[in-house]
């Protein structure tokens, strides 16, 4: 199989990843932070060392980190948190639904939603003039996972803290494809997910806080803390990570990063190569509709005239053995803005080549003109 489906969740892992989860299996799988023995402390050591260089990787020395299983998980954390009948808040068409569904469920209890129909550039220049006193918050994707785009997310945080409002960052598509600088960001919040970019197992988010005082948990149970009172606090990072950790998943966070951390500027610049030729190459191919203007990222949106996507999907992988992702990716508001009804995604890492490149668009010339 070639997979050009890393957006969904990166496939192939570093030797050291695999290397950390079977050790973890092996030797780690004691609970952390319950038991005052050997193996209990040395699985907490290791979550420890996780978010100290998480920290360091995202420069985020003034955040707390919360482990949760997703990012779905910590963008819900934060908007049911913050957001209450009455409040405002902002976000843009190109959100992922664990976004808008959250979204959307607040606003039947009477929290205002703005939704802005702009280009993700445009979002920093447009959002600015919807303010209002109840503006609560603003929330936006860092890189489209449908499109690709790049949202300026360091003009919007500045214009947040002008305002006095939170910011919420979509980081999930993000995370290992650029260089992410918190400290440059005023993101409030920055929701990531460890599954793609990161190249962790799956099982592992998190999220990046200013204040978790702002914060109320989702889950409520046991924390290894304060087990005296039955009142979930709010205190701790611990307070919001209630129950067993996915230890081994976050093992493994622990390892996609420093692997990131010894390749990174190779990686960037593999996948900058590899982008900038499949731009090229589909912009060549008669019959095929690319969306973006200019690549921004190593995702890419194309269709092919009177041919579902789901079709030219299933074409692909089972003619050509190829891995791509057809539908509305779980953002419809952007394919509604786009008019697509569908369409199909390539996602690429460092992990391609140019050869898979090629014979990719080979596949699509055939669908696309029946050679």
């Amino acid at each position: 199989m070639i997979y050009f489906d890393n957006s969904a969740t990166s496939l192939i892992k570093p030797y050291l990843v695999k290397k950390e989860v079977l050790n973890a299996v092996e030797h780690l799988s004691a609970n952390p932070g319950r038991s005052g023995h050997d193996l209990s402390v040395k699985v907490a050591q290791k979550i420890y060392e996780t978010r100290e260089n998480l920290k360091r990787f995202f420069h985020a020395e003034n955040y707390e980190i919360i482990f949760t299983k997703n990012c779905t998980e910590s963008l819900n954390l934060v908007i049911f948190s913050m957001l209450k009948k009455g409040d405002h808040v902002i976000c843009s068409c190109y959100e992922h639904n664990s976004v808008l569904r959250p979204l959307e469920q607040l606003r039947k209890q009477g929290v205002d939603v703005e939704i802005l129909w702009c280009d993700l550039k445009d979002f920093s220049n447009r959002f600015e003039s919807r303010i209002k006193l109840n503006t609560k918050m603003v929330i936006s994707t860092y890189i489209s996972n449908v499109t690709g785009e790049i949202c300026d997310v360091v003009s919007v945080g500045e214009k947040c803290k002008k305002y006095g409002v939170k910011y919420l960052i979509d980081g999930a598509q993000a995370c290992g494809y650029i260089e992410i600088n918190l400290a440059k960001i005023n993101a409030d919040f920055f929701a990531f997910s460890g599954h793609k970019g990161l190249l962790s197992i799956t099982g592992v988010g998190g999220l990046f806080a200013r204040n978790i005082g702002d914060l109320k948990p989702l889950i409520y149970g046991g924390t290894g803390t304060n087990s005296e009172s039955l009142n979930q606090q709010n205190e701790t990072i611990e307070d919001f990570e209630a129950g067993t950790v996915s230890s081994i998943s976050i093992i493994s966070l622990n390892a996609g990063v420093r692997y990131l951390n010894e390749n990174f500027s190779k990686i960037i610049a593999k996948e900058r190569v590899l982008s900038e030729k499949l731009y090229e190459k589909l912009k060549k191919i008669k019959n095929l509709i690319i969306f973006q203007h200019l690549w921004s990222s190593p995702i890419f949106l194309i269709n092919i005239p009177n041919i579902d996507s789901g079709a030219v999907s299933n074409e692909l992988n089972e003619k050509y053995k190829i891995c791509v992702r057809a539908g509305l990716h779980c953002a419809p508001l952007i394919h509604k803005k786009l008019n697509t009804g569908g369409a199909v995604r390539i996602s690429l890492n460092f992990n391609n080549t140019e050869e898979e490149i090629d014979y990719l668009c080979f596949a699509l010339n055939k669908i696309a003109n029946g050679k």
